[in-house]
C-alpha cells in the first residue's frame, strides 16, 4: 500500500493555488485565439486581444490572471490502495489553501458567514469533494471560481415532459440573463440528470473538461455545438460589448435520474475559467 504524507498533499494545493491563478489553460488560449479570428466586431477583436495580452502578462510575471481569485473548489480523488499518514487530509487540504493564498499574493474572498460577511483572512474553508477510486494515487484538481460568474450560474427542476427542447431553453435564458455580469466569453458547464443537488455538481465538474473535448454521447455533444451556435449568436459578445464571442465553450455532463424528473443546472465560467490538476 503506498503512503503520501499530508505535508507533500498540503504543499501541493499550496502549488495548485498559485499555478491555476496564474496559468491560463492552453484549451482556452486556443479557444480566445481561435475566436478571435471568427470575431466580426472591431471592439470585440480589441477586448480578445487584451484578454489575451493579460494572460501571457500573467503567467510571464507569476501574478493572478483576474483580481478576483475565486472560492477554492477542490475535487480529491483517493485511491483505495493508498495510506494517508500525517494529520488529516481535510487539514492538509486547507492548509495548502492558506499557504498557497497567502504565499502567492491571492485575493482572499471567503467570509465566515454568509449574513454577518467577517473575512477569514485566509480564503478557507475550500469546498471539497471526494470520491473513492481505484489505484495507489491521489488526484487533486483545484478550481478558483470567481464570485462573478457564479452568482449567475442556475438550477432549475424540469418536468420530463420538458425534453431537450425545455434544456436547451432554460440554458439559453441564463447565459442571456446573465449578460456581461459572468464576463464573458464564457465557458458554460450544464449538468443533467441526477437530483437537486446532483445537477449542480455535473455542471460544475463540465467546466473542469478542455471545451475542445465533447461529451463522448452522440445525442449530448449534439446539443454542446447547437448551444454554443445558439448562445453565441445571442450577441452578447466579448465583456458584454457585442459580438459573435459570447461562449468559448460548452460542456454538458448528464447522470441517471428519477422517472418523475429533470434537473437541470447551468454553471458559467468566466474567460479564465480555471483549474489545475496535480497526481501524487
Amino acid at each position: 500500500m503506498k503512503e503520501i504524507h499530508t505535508s507533500k498533499i498540503q504543499d501541493a494545493v499550496a502549488r495548485l493555488c498559485m499555478e491555476s491563478n496564474y496559468y491560463l489553460s492552453e484549451d482556452i488560449k486556443e479557444g480566445l485565439i481561435s475566436s478571435k479570428a471568427k470575431e466580426i466586431s472591431p471592439l470585440g477583436q480589441s477586448i480578445l486581444d487584451d484578454i489575451i495580452e493579460n494572460a501571457e502578462v500573467a503567467q510571464k510575471r507569476a501574478i493572478p490572471i483576474c483580481q478576483d481569485t475565486g472560492t477554492a473548489v477542490v475535487f480529491v480523488e483517493i485511491g483505495q490502495d493508498v495510506h494517508v499518514v500525517g494529520d488529516s487530509l481535510e487539514e492538509a487540504i486547507q492548509n495548502g489553501i492558506r499557504k498557497g493564498y497567502q504565499e502567492g499574493f491571492l485575493r482572499k474572498s471567503m467570509v465566515e458567514d454568509p449574513l454577518l460577511r467577517v473575512n477569514t483572512k485566509d480564503n478557507t474553508p475550500a469546498i471539497i469533494h471526494y470520491s473513492i477510486v481505484k489505484g495507489e494515487h491521489i488526484k487533486i484538481t483545484l478550481a478558483p471560481k470567481g464570485g462573478g460568474s457564479e452568482n449567475m450560474s442556475a438550477l432549475k427542476m424540469l418536468k420530463p415532459s420538458d425534453g431537450m427542447e425545455g434544456v436547451e431553453e432554460f440554458v439559453l435564458k441564463t447565459v442571456d440573463e446573465a449578460g456581461s455580469n459572468a464576463c464573458p466569453p464564457l465557458v458554460v458547464g450544464v449538468g443533467i440528470g441526477g437530483n437537486f443537488e446532483m445537477a449542480p455538481l455535473l455542471a460544475k465538474k463540465a467546466l473542469l473538461r478542455p471545451i475542445n473535448q465533447s461529451n463522448p454521447k452522440k445525442h449530448i455533444k449534439e446539443m454542446e455545438d447547437r448551444l454554443l451556435m445558439k448562445i453565441n449568436a445571442l450577441g452578447i459578445g466579448p465583456q458584454g460589448l457585442g459580438g459573435r464571442t459570447t461562449a468559448l465553450g460548452v460542456n454538458i455532463e448528464v447522470f441517471p435520474t428519477h422517472i418523475a424528473s429533470l434537473p437541470v443546472a447551468v454553471n458559467i465560467g468566466c474567460h479564465v475559467t480555471r483549474h489545475k490538476t496535480v497526481i501524487l
